[in-house]
């Protein structure tokens, strides 16, 4: 049974004394002169107040001082153990329920030829983006273990199944059949089932163990594409709760760790809070954790050799790109987006007082941090490697994104130039064009499962309307040339209708028969887009729950140009909609207006029917 240590406890227990300090965090400066706040600790100052005057010792030695720490912890841990005894172990089944216990969990490893490819697996299309594993001394503990399966230890066995589990969903159904002779989805079901009875051995409600941790993130996003983001945000708070417990979200913590140990906490801290903030983006974005009430700092830009368990001090970080680009600026990306003022008013305006207390990087500009970026870190990349090429477009198409969503925060309630609108359709093109870039490309062929958890709705709808206001506009043909690519690259080869494409579908029908309606030279027939035709063949393939809609879609499209115009409005705020689409005006033309409308005929009941999440695995 795993006992939590006294460095993790963080009580937030203030001392009633007047005097100012007492209630202000505890401050150290750092040699980097950071200001560094420490949450004081409740079983600390509990004994410090309660020890006897007489006992105190008053010389202020460091060994003094080193024997009171130690005879807190005890304290502390007595407590601990007696706690957890009173339990016993029973809270583990909240999350996974009763433990199986006529299954015996080191059956179900894979022989051991399958545990090595699929940690090559695993390093090949999956560690290069999270790196919250640390391959050198990680390695060597999987070799051991898979020569001697029936005593691995509790917390590794359940590290080896979440991994089990995010190699298989980063193959493909073919390559799962080739190498490995099952379905993705048996395989999937096989390997989750035994993470889950792995996680309940190793006590993970109750763990302080880093590895432990991570193996419950591994396995939550290997069943992200198969579960509602409103069922998996709550579960992923579970997750980001136990962080927060083991300190990892706070600097202060890390003076306890060695330099291996606190390099690896930080990095899968922001791996964590990225990937929750992505989920909180499709179900409810105002749970997100990317917030500035934290001070856990950016991960190092080093290879994992460069980190080594018996260091003393930190490696200087890399002026070339480390195998931890990706983390590395995705982190320095969430650092800026966490404290910037777009990004707290669709999360929590409230904190923007905080986020002011620390300067934002490249003097909170977005543009500023962008050249940043491209002049720090990309300007040495080769974009013929795939891990390169991945992180440049990665962060070019979220750059976008975010652009646009600076746009409709400081442009939700005032009218649009025709300037302006164009302005905000360049950001939502440009993020299509980095997705297809990065769609398209055989380099990216193992991150495919990484892509497909960032699917550009904002873009396509933005665009979508646009069109369908404006359908002669300058940039019109440059729309659909871009429309079109992304929707071959993302839809090409999808055979299975769904919900969510009939409603991505009908929008896009919407903007064409705009184009259509308008005048034109009867010697220069319109060809509609290859998109176009796909999405009308795939439509009347089968029965639609949005049929009916398109039937008098056109008259729609004409005939409501003015904002206003729409009485009803479709409520979806909370409901998976991404980033930014629930907001008062967004579901209008485009651009955010103080009358929340769209111009979509929504008085159909059909609205009420659709299934929003039934395009998980393509992370609407």
């Amino acid at each position: 049974m795993e006992q939590a240590s006294s460095s993790t406890d963080h009580g937030g227990y203030d001392g009633t004394n007047d005097d100012k300090s007492e209630r202000n965090p505890q401050k150290e400066e750092t040699p980097e002169s950071e200001t560094k706040y420490e949450a004081k600790n409740f079983w600390r100052v509990m004994n410090e107040m309660s020890v006897d005057p007489e006992e105190d010792d008053t010389n202020g030695s460091d060994k003094s001082n080193e024997h009171d720490k130690s005879r807190f912890g005890a304290r502390e841990a007595v407590f601990r153990k007696a706690w957890e005894e009173h339990y016993d172990g029973g809270s583990q089944t909240l999350l996974f329920g009763a433990r199986k216990f006529d299954v015996k969990v080191s059956t179900l490893h894979p022989n051991q030829v399958e545990i090595f490819r699929l940690w090559q697996i695993y390093l090949d299309n999956v560690n290069p983006l999270l790196k919250v594993t640390h391959t050198p001394t990680l390695q060597a503990r999987i070799i051991d273990a898979a020569a001697d399966v029936a005593n691995i230890t509790p917390t590794l066995e359940a590290l080896m199944f979440s991994i089990y589990c995010i190699a298989i969903l980063s193959l493909s159904e073919d390559e799962c059949r080739t190498l490995f002779g099952s379905s993705r989805d048996d395989l999937l079901k096989s390997y989750q089932f035994a993470c889950q009875q792995a996680l309940l051995n190793c006590e993970v409600l109750r763990t302080s163990d880093r590895n432990c941790l991570t193996a419950l993130y591994l396995y939550l996003i290997s069943v992200r594409h198969q579960t509602d983001p409103r069922s998996l945000s709550p579960i992923l708070s579970v997750a980001i709760r136990i962080a927060l417990r083991m300190g990892i979200h706070s600097e202060s913590s890390y003076s306890r760790c060695t330099i291996l140990e606190g390099e690896m906490r930080r990095r899968l801290w922001w791996s964590l809070v990225l990937f929750d903030n992505r989920i909180c983006e499709m179900a409810d974005h105002k749970a997100t954790n990317l917030l500035p009430t934290w001070d856990c700092k950016i991960p190092l830009n080093v290879n994992d050799f460069d980190l080594q368990p018996e260091m003393k001090t930190g490696p200087a970080t890399h002026g070339n790109p480390s195998e931890a680009l990706f983390a590395v600026v995705r982190s320095e990306l969430g650092n800026f987006v966490r404290r910037s003022s777009f990004h707290l008013d669709f999360t929590n305006p409230a904190l923007k007082i905080v986020a002011k207390e620390n300067p934002l990087p490249a003097a909170g500009s977005l543009p500023a941090f962008e050249r940043m970026i491209e002049e720090k870190y990309f300007a040495s990349c080769n974009p013929e490697n795939p891990l390169h090429f991945m992180t440049i477009w990665t962060t070019r198409g979220h750059l976008a994104k975010n652009r646009l969503l600076d746009h409709y925060a400081r442009n939700s309630s005032v009218p649009q130039t025709d300037t302006q609108r164009d302005t905000v359709v360049s950001h939502a093109l440009r993020m299509l064009e980095c997705d297809t870039k990065l769609m398209n490309s055989p380099l990216t062929k193992g991150y495919q499962w990484f892509l497909h958890l960032h699917f550009p709705f904002p873009a396509y709808f933005h665009i979508a309307q646009d069109l369908k206001r404006r359908p002669t506009a300058g940039h019109a043909e440059r729309s659909w040339t871009v429309l079109n690519d992304n929707y071959a690259a993302r839809f090409g080869a999808m055979k299975k209708m769904n919900p969510f494409f009939e409603y991505l579908a009908w929008i896009l029908l919407q903007a064409w028969e705009a184009r259509q309606a308008v005048p034109r030279d009867l010697d220069k027939p319109l060809e509609p887009p290859h998109l176009v035709s796909d999405v009308r063949s795939k439509l009347g393939q089968g029965p639609s729950r949005l049929a009916g809609n398109t039937e008098h879609s056109t008259s729609a499209s004409t005939a409501n140009n003015d904002d206003s115009s729409m009485s009803t409005f479709i409520d979806v705020g909370g409901y998976g909609v991404p980033y930014g689409l629930e907001e008062p005006g967004f579901f209008s033309t485009g651009y955010p207006s103080t009358q929340p409308t769209m111009d979509l005929d929504l008085d159909q009941p059909v609205w009420a029917t659709v299934d929003w999440y039934s395009l998980q695995g393509r992370g609407w």
